[in-house]
């Protein structure tokens, strides 16, 4: 059976996609300038948070210049700089700022992990690329016993979870539809997840008033409530 540090190991070692891995070093060594001065991180991201979270956030892939420079999902970016104060008003995050993996934070009962583990080009990942990326995912799931909520921020996040629920035997009670704030519950006949659907906190999403403050907040809120029911 794997475990979180485990499948951690082998998602910076992979060579899956190879035209991934060199995208993601030339954007290493080339660099912003903003971050000229900065080491850049240039492997795939492994997940973040909670060995014992209740709930777990599922991404679309790395920034060319936010995780793929920090090695940490969410980090270092405007989606950061937007989800983490998000998850520590929540509770889920012991600050609301996440500058790179030495910055302190920690997550309580939550665990960010994505769709795709390398940066994109255009942060568009192809249908193979996401193929080759989605049994670490389902390695992840495997490893947390105590999930109860899943959140998918994006389309390609929320897809990613009913595929994982699906392959590890749950059904729906409803049919899945994305939308921000929709729900779906799946179960095994033993176990209930609630599946929760969120706009991705990009920026074309939250400089357009898409996704606002309020509407992020409320599905974190939501996220506490169905733990606070176990």
């Amino acid at each position: 059976m794997p475990t979180l540090k485990s499948i951690e190991r082998a998602v910076v070692a992979c060579k899956r996609c190879p035209e991934l891995r060199a995208y993601c070093a030339q954007v290493a060594r080339e660099k912003r300038r903003a971050y000229a001065d900065q080491p850049y991180w240039g492997k795939p991201v492994p997940s973040f948070g909670d060995p014992k979270a209740r709930v777990m956030l599922v991404g679309l892939a790395p920034g060319a210049h936010g995780s793929n420079r920090t090695g940490r999902p969410f980090t270092g970016d405007a989606s950061g700089d937007f989800l983490y104060p998000a998850l520590y008003r929540a509770g889920f995050a012991s600050q609301p700022k996440a500058v790179d993996r030495r910055d302190g934070l920690t997550l309580r009962d939550c665990i960010i992990t994505a769709a795709g583990r390398c940066a994109p080009p255009q942060n568009k990942p192809t249908p193979q690329q996401l193929r080759n990326c989605f049994p670490y995912l389902l390695d992840e799931f495997d490893t947390l016993p105590t999930l109860h909520v899943m959140i998918g921020l994006g389309s390609i996040g929320f897809d990613a979870i009913l595929k994982v629920l699906r392959e590890s035997g749950y059904w729906f009670e409803s049919p899945p539809v994305f939308g921000h704030g929709a729900e779906t519950v799946a179960t095994n006949g033993t176990r209930c997840i609630t599946v929760i659907a969120s706009y991705h906190p990009s920026r074309q999403n939250t400089n357009t008033g898409k996704l606002t403050v309020p509407m992020f907040d409320a599905i974190f809120a939501r996220a506490n409530a169905l733990v606070a029911k176990e």
